[in-house]
C-alpha cells in the first residue's frame, strides 16, 4: 500500500494535502496517468502546436460528416437536386432544338472543353466559322430557353 497526496493529482478537487492510502496497481495508475499527461503536454509545448491550422473552426468534423444533417437541409438538397436535374433536361431539350453542327461544336466547345482553334482543325474549317455556329448555336438556345419560359 502506498500513500498519495490527492492534491497532486486531483487539483481541482483537492485545493488542501489529503493523503489517502491506496494499492499498488492504483499507484502505478496514477502514475502513468501523470506521466502521459506531462508527457503530451511537452509535447504540445516542443511542437508549438497551440493552434490548430485549419483554415476555418470545425473543418475535422466536415471532413467526417459528424454533424447530423436538419430536416431543412435535407429537403434543401432535395430541391437543389430536383432543379439541377430539370436544368439537365431542359438543356438537353434545347440542344436537340439546334442543327447537328451547333449541337456538335458547343458540345465540344463547354461539355468537352475543347478550344475553339481545336475544334475548326478536326472539322477542317476556319476557326471563325466555329466561333460564328457557336455563337448563333447559343443564341438559338437562349431563344429557346425564353420561348419555354425556362429562363427568369
Amino acid at each position: 500500500m502506498k500513500t498519495i497526496n490527492l492534491k497532486k493529482y486531483y487539483y481541482p478537487l483537492f485545493v488542501t494535502d489529503t493523503f489517502i492510502e491506496v494499492s499498488d496497481e492504483v499507484a502505478e495508475a496514477l502514475l502513468f496517468m501523470r506521466r502521459e499527461e506531462n508527457n503530451l503536454t511537452h509535447k504540445i509545448w516542443y511542437h508549438k502546436a497551440y493552434y490548430s491550422l485549419d483554415c476555418e473552426d470545425g473543418i475535422e468534423n466536415c471532413a467526417f460528416d459528424f454533424t447530423a444533417k436538419s430536416p431543412e437541409e435535407i429537403l434543401l438538397e432535395q430541391e437543389e437536386e430536383q432543379l439541377f436535374l430539370a436544368t439537365l433536361e431542359h438543356l438537353s431539350e434545347a440542344m436537340n432544338s439546334l442543327t447537328d453542327i451547333q449541337a456538335r461544336r458547343i458540345h465540344a466547345r463547354y461539355i468537352l472543353g475543347k478550344k475553339l482553334i481545336e475544334i475548326a482543325v478536326e472539322e477542317g474549317v476556319s476557326v471563325s466559322v466555329v466561333q460564328q455556329t457557336v455563337k448563333s448555336g447559343l443564341k438559338r438556345m437562349r431563344n429557346y430557353f425564353e420561348k419555354k419560359k425556362w429562363r427568369e
